[in-house]
């Protein structure tokens, strides 16, 4: 188990460094110049041209891709043109709260997704499989910022239920403080927070994902040794959850990952719709205003939570299945 994380881990660096390279010269085709949106239309020539010069702009494009290879293996991302900051710190001060809108969303996910991907599977070619694959095919359709406004518009504008914009306390630190203190104000106001928001980022997920669940049980519970265990009078509960469930769990893991993998991405959007104050509203604020160091960190740390989570992925793969270690 050991030689294969290793093994695993090592097809990360190749992955990372590509998406590097390709988002860095991405960033040098967008129509723009740092300097003159650093300092307006009315700069005259001199002046932009020593700005580009202290932004390092103004070198040969192959210089500034090493020189920032070479600070980036040392963690140095470089500083936001903008902010005035360090692009690590303002990553690393964003990202919880895009890590902590995911991980919500793909809870709401596997709330909705695996009690209708099994009885789907279960009650096959009845209202209830045709109810809950018709809710998938919705959810697969709609695009998420969509979702959010008419959330915005229903629960916020008209019946003044949840707050349209912002994020309350860290949850992490909600609980805490209800345990510390035994008052629950404070976490209540943080999930009204994050409730639209994470469930109109986790309908396209609970979609896909409850469609994989149910094509994975159908195949599942068509084998033999389902029928042998109800030949033997075994609960159907225990037949479904026990026997059927559990073996139709390893394309659905990877389906789990691959999802959880694009929720980060997503949330760019539903950040934007709920001014949520994550990784993917600095990413499309960064890009509005041409600051390059800010935009190639962020891209990079998405890719390289992408690249690990289906490490991780890989690896439970290997603890339910141990032949796929060879």
């Amino acid at each position: 188990m050991r030689h294969y994380f290793f093994r695993r881990l090592l097809q990360i660096i190749p992955v990372v460094f590509g998406i590097t390279a390709l988002v860095f010269f991405i960033m040098r085709l967008i129509p723009g110049d740092p300097a003159l949106v650093l300092l307006g239309t009315d700069a005259t020539p001199e002046e932009l041209a020593r700005m580009r010069e202290t932004l390092g702009l103004n070198e040969n494009i192959w210089v500034q891709y090493f020189s920032y290879m070479k600070n980036a293996l040392t963690l140095d991302f470089g500083d936001s043109i903008f902010q005035k900051d360090a692009v690590l710190v303002i990553l690393m001060r964003s990202f919880p709260a895009t890590l902590e809108l995911s991980v919500c969303a793909m809870i709401i996910s596997l709330l909705i997704a695996v009690p209708l991907g099994v009885a789907a599977a279960v009650k096959r070619n009845t209202w209830i499989d045709y109810a809950g694959m018709t809710f998938a095919q919705l959810g697969a359709s709609m695009p998420v910022f969509w979702i959010g406004v008419l959330l915005i518009m229903y629960f916020s504008v008209r019946l003044s239920w949840l707050p349209s914009f912002g994020r309350g306390e860290p949850l992490g630190h909600a609980f805490w403080l209800l345990i510390t203190t035994g008052s629950p104000q404070i976490l209540l106001a943080s999930l009204k927070h994050i409730i639209m928001p994470a469930f109109s980022l986790g309908v396209m997920g609970a979609a896909l994902i409850s469609r994989m669940i149910r094509s994975s049980m159908l195949e599942v519970l068509d084998s033999d040794y389902i029928r042998t265990a109800r030949a033997k009078g075994t609960p159907e509960s225990k037949v479904v959850m026990k026997h059927a469930f559990r073996n139709a769990l390893l394309p659905v893991v990877t389906t789990v990952g691959l999802q959880f993998g694009a929720l980060l991405g997503n949330a760019i959007v539903t950040e934007t719709v709920f001014a949520w104050p994550g990784l993917g509203r600095v990413i499309v604020t960064a890009i509005s205003q041409r600051d390059f160091p800010l935009v190639q960190g962020g891209v990079i740390l998405i890719a390289l939570a992408f690249a690990l989570i289906n490490m991780g992925v890989d690896l439970l793969y290997a603890v339910i299945n141990p032949k796929i270690r060879a």
